[in-house]
């Protein structure tokens, strides 16, 4: 005999389980530049890829704490890596970023 479920299904779950199933949602909302932002810590244990930062257009390396951000209304394809520092000073930073010489280029 197999253990009861109470939830069969998952018709008992809140709106916040679904959200999280999903990979959408299980993030603050921030407004920035006129528009909507979901932002989504990230911890260093789940953090497996290289992403390139876009406020300070440097690497993120795997196993570094970080921030994904992206519109409320755009896609997944449309998700950001960001440092938590780079994302915390979004507003005083320059528009045009220049990477250094010594840059990698990928």
């Amino acid at each position: 005999m197999s253990p009861r479920r109470n939830h069969p299904g998952g018709a008992g779950r809140p709106d916040g389980d679904r959200e999280r199933e999903s990979g959408l949602g299980y993030g603050a909302t921030e407004e920035w530049r006129g528009e909507e932002w979901i932002v989504r810590p990230i911890a260093g244990s789940a953090s497996a890829k290289h992403y390139r930062c876009p406020g300070c257009d440097q690497e993120i390396p795997p196993g570094i704490a970080h921030v994904v951000a992206w519109r409320e209304y755009a896609g997944v394809d449309d998700r950001r890596h960001w440092h938590r520092a780079c994302w915390n000073a979004k507003d005083r930073r320059t528009s045009k970023v220049q990477r250094s010489r010594n840059a990698p280029r990928y």
